[in-house]
């Protein structure tokens, strides 16, 4: 089944920075009711992590990958040269996306640069498979924001390191 157009129907809109509407584990169950179990098990092993590139992969995971990579080896290049005192200019994002704020600005900036990336595909994709690629990811991303929680963050600090503040 190339086309999924009950299941797309189904799924809320995804806002970057807003708690989504559904759990990773209900679009999970729901995919696996509404897809065929090639694409299920695609979809299942899909990470926002992953950059490595399969031939199997379809063209709109391809072109998230060589985003992902390309993010990468400029953070890379970025930190190495910043450490060495010189200044880099990264080609696949502005370099203001690091240096404005701290390091939770930096992160989350950097997320907003690959959902905003997601949302250009999203442009061509609607009942697809390509589109349930894209959608998890987005999904992925906003478990990442949830993860950056403030007050969980200062009580592991004060755990890891026993202090009290």
């Amino acid at each position: 089944m190339d086309k999924y157009y009950y299941l797309v129907s189904l799924l809320p809109t995804l806002y970057f920075d807003k708690e989504p509407e559904i759990s990773a584990d209900y679009f999970m169950q729901e995919l696996e009711k509404w897809t065929s179990r090639r694409d299920f098990d695609l979809l299942s092993s899909l990470d926002i992590r992953t950059v490595t590139q399969e031939r199997s992969d379809p063209l709109v995971l391809k072109q998230y990958k060589r985003r992902e990579l390309a993010i990468r080896d400029d953070l890379v290049t970025w930190r190495r040269e910043k450490s060495s005192g010189r200044e880099h200019k990264p080609a696949s994002f502005a370099s203001s996306i690091l240096k404005e704020g701290n390091p939770l600005i930096a992160e989350k900036n950097l997320l907003r640069l690959r959902w905003d990336f997601l949302s250009e595909l999203d442009l061509d994709h609607h009942f697809d498979l390509e589109a349930l690629i894209i959608y998890h990811l987005k999904l992925q991303i906003l478990q990442r924001l949830a993860q950056f929680d403030k007050e969980k963050g200062l009580e592991k600090y004060r755990t890891m390191y026993k202090v009290s503040i």
